[in-house]
């Protein structure tokens, strides 16, 4: 049967109690820890101590340096003289294979163009041929024309452009203005007639029309 006498704890015996027992395993852990580090360093020191040798004994000879820092740095920086030589070498025939090459194509298409051409400058040479000359205007005009049409078209094949602004605004990087005229049909600063025709190719103006430019009523 429970002591009746007995009294329960209060609270701050409680608290009393449990830092009382935090206290002793903190000291008992720090013990057992020194005492762990003390036992390392005695087999550390036992490690460390060289063992006894007889007096006579000959010293071990130190290792032999293989290179030194200076002798390796030379060698790298002349391995990469070695490659940035290389490199230059084969960027300068890059260079040289890309310019032929862009030279052959040049080279091709303007064959191609002169060989189209060819066959323009031989319908001239047969329509003035003496046994080919036409015996009225008429026909001799009509085989011009036809000549003319051709030429056009191997032109137009290559990418050439003709520019015919007549009553367009005018655009300075276009047309070239020969002078200025009034104009009671065409509006001020407009194309009224096209003194010659410009040309381009694809985006690039080769010639400039040249124009003259109505300056209004």
């Amino acid at each position: 049967m429970a002591d009746e006498n007995l009294q329960e704890p209060s609270a701050e015996e409680r608290a009393k109690f449990e830092e009382d027992v935090l206290k002793a395993a903190q000291d008992a852990m720090k013990m057992e820890a020194e005492a762990n580090a003390q036992a390392a360093g005695d087999n550390s020191a036992a490690q460390d101590s060289p063992a006894e040798q007889p007096a006579d004994a000959p010293a071990e000879a130190a290792p032999e340096s293989t290179e030194s820092a200076e002798d390796i740095l030379k060698a790298e920086l002349a391995a990469a003289n070695d490659r940035n030589l290389r490199l230059m070498a084969e960027f300068d025939n890059f260079r040289r294979r890309s310019a032929r090459e862009q030279l052959d194509i040049i080279e091709t298409a303007n064959g191609k163009l002169l060989e189209k051409l060819s066959e323009v400058l031989d319908n001239f040479e047969r329509a003035f041929a003496s046994e080919n000359k036409a015996k009225d205007l008429e026909t001799f005009e009509k085989g011009m024309q036809m000549i003319h049409d051709q030429f056009a078209k191997v032109l137009f094949d290559a990418g050439l452009e003709q520019i015919d602004p007549t009553g367009q605004e005018f655009d300075p990087n276009c047309h070239e203005a020969l002078m200025q005229q009034p104009s009671e049909e065409i509006p001020e600063n407009h194309v009224v007639t096209v003194f010659m025709k410009g040309y381009k190719l694809k985006n690039k103006i080769l010639k400039p029309a040249k124009v003259i430019v109505s300056s209004g009523k």
